[in-house]
């Protein structure tokens, strides 16, 4: 998708305040974090039950009691001088202390990425891990006092809304100096660029899939190299798992009471079947469709159908939402590109297909195009050190031997196509999905879709457990927040 296409979307609904963005909340799971020593200036937040943003949502390890920090160095290598003659882009390596903060759904990417810098730069980043509930507020209160970390990232959802209260500095012009610089993943650059400056660059990109277990579904009697290609092949295939009648095994599972999960999963069907989901503003719901409804209505189909679903998929706030898929319990679900070598780890490569997200009628499919974007805070004394590791990140090195080797999607577009990603048909899948996909934005994304008790996620439980009545009526409430 084009910057020009984001631009349109982002124009209008960014705004900047800080002190709504103190008043946001996610619905509930619980993260992990790693480490050892909280990085200057920050403060272990109290224990908290969240739920992932709309373009992460949080995985079934993530559970902790307090923010935690990391000084991941690498244990095999000592810490290597960039060379004095290296580009000015490249920024200062003199051995300085860097702080980072990210969400927890991003540690395992996080941790890998800073190790590696650490392990081979004389700069040093002490990594923080914030519980994803209380990251907003953290970011929040910290922008108020002065202390914000070096480095921070962001959901692509609050980006704009952080770029507008000033909490980055200016990039323009070392963003513009890199030689592959609009090979950038437009979006994130877009969601963070106002008035035509460059606050922000991509950090993680996550793309929803769809996965399916394949040793379940050669047990159910269907091809295991042959994922679902409509909405109707998905009830299908998850039916035919669920008519195994396995202890504990359910044709899908989703996280029905997780207003991110919902979005991240959802939405891409709805994109996939020629529809949006809001208008370009971001200050009307269009989830009232005919497309939209029938999708309810093949959701509800496994809801009504015995193990068609997860035991508590009604209750699940996005804490355990990917255990049953990890646990072999699952047969297909719409789930996170990130943790695809997770899913590998649990099950077997072998045993993990991976596709687009399909719409009602056979296509090219879509994704939840989110993750995180990263820049350097209006509190950072160390710029020039900071844009190292940012460089640094951006690098073949990083986005390759990193970011791809474990299966992920690299930020730059000219790096889509490499070693790793060759040797893999399910990782090329991913990576066409994403490329297939979409990022809603809105100025009350928040409160409308994510938030615990959101008109959305209410919704959601009225067309899938209950009489699916209050469709139109619902769509009209989240509209009602959207534009209020």
């Amino acid at each position: 998708m084009s910057s020009t296409r984001y631009r349109r979307r982002l124009t209008g609904v960014v705004a900047g305040f800080v002190a709504a963005s103190l008043a946001l909340a996610a619905c509930g799971s619980s993260d992990n974090g790693g480490g050892t020593t909280p990085a200057a200036g920050t403060t272990t937040p109290a224990t908290s039950s969240e739920a992932p943003t709309s373009s992460e949502p949080t995985t079934a390890a993530e559970t902790s009691t307090a923010a935690e920090t990391s000084t991941a160095a690498s244990s095999e290598s000592s810490a290597a001088s960039t060379e004095s003659s290296a580009p000015a882009e490249q920024g200062v390596d003199d051995g300085t202390k860097l702080s980072l903060w990210t969400r927890a759904p991003l540690e395992k990417q996080a941790k890998a990425l800073v190790a590696a810098y650490n392990g081979s730069h004389k700069n040093q980043v002490e990594l923080t891990i914030v519980p994803n509930d209380d990251y907003v507020a953290k970011v929040g209160a910290a922008a108020g006092g002065g202390g914000l970390p070096d480095l921070f990232a962001a959901d692509i959802v609050y980006v704009p809304n952080w770029v507008d209260a000033g909490l980055f500095t200016d990039l323009t012009s070392k963003i513009d100096g890199l030689s592959y610089a609009d090979q950038l993943n437009p979006g994130h650059i877009a969601a963070g660029t106002k008035d035509g400056e460059k606050y922000v660059m991509p950090f993680v990109i996550d793309a929803s899939v769809m996965m399916w277990n394949k040793a379940l579904y050669k047990e159910a009697g269907l091809d295991p190299d042959k994922g679902p290609t409509t909405v109707a092949e998905f009830v299908e295939q998850a039916k035919a798992v669920a008519a195994l009648k396995k202890d504990g095994v359910t044709g899908t599972s989703f996280g029905g009471n997780c207003g991110g999960c919902l979005v991240f999963t959802w939405f891409p069907m709805l994109w996939a079947s020629g529809v949006q989901v809001m208008n370009p503003e971001g200050t009307e719901a269009l989830l009232s469709s005919n497309e939209a409804k029938e999708v309810y209505a093949a959701w509800k189909s496994l809801v009504d159908t015995p193990n068609g679903v997860a035991a508590g998929s009604k209750e699940e706030t996005g804490a355990t939402w990917v255990a049953g898929f990890q646990e072999g319990k699952v047969g297909v679900m719409p789930y996170p590109n990130t943790l695809l070598s997770t899913a590998d780890e649990a099950l077997g490569k072998e045993n993990v297909g991976v596709a687009a997200i399909p719409g009602l009628t056979s296509g090219a499919g879509s994704s939840f195009a989110g993750g995180d974007g990263i820049g350097i805070s209006k509190d950072s004394k160390v710029a020039d050190q900071a844009w190292n590791f940012l460089s640094w990140l951006s690098s073949e090195d990083a986005q390759i031997n990193v970011i791809a080797k474990d299966g992920g999607v690299p930020i730059r577009s000219d790096l889509a196509d490499n070693q790793y990603s060759n040797a893999d048909p399910r990782v090329v899948a991913a990576n066409k999905a994403a490329a297939n996909g979409d990022t809603p934005v809105a100025l009350k994304f928040q409160e409308a879709y994510n938030a615990g008790g959101s008109p959305w996620v209410t919704l959601v439980q009225n067309a899938v457990f209950g009489d699916a009545s209050s469709i139109d009526a619902d769509n009209q409430e989240i509209t009602a927040v959207l534009g209020g």
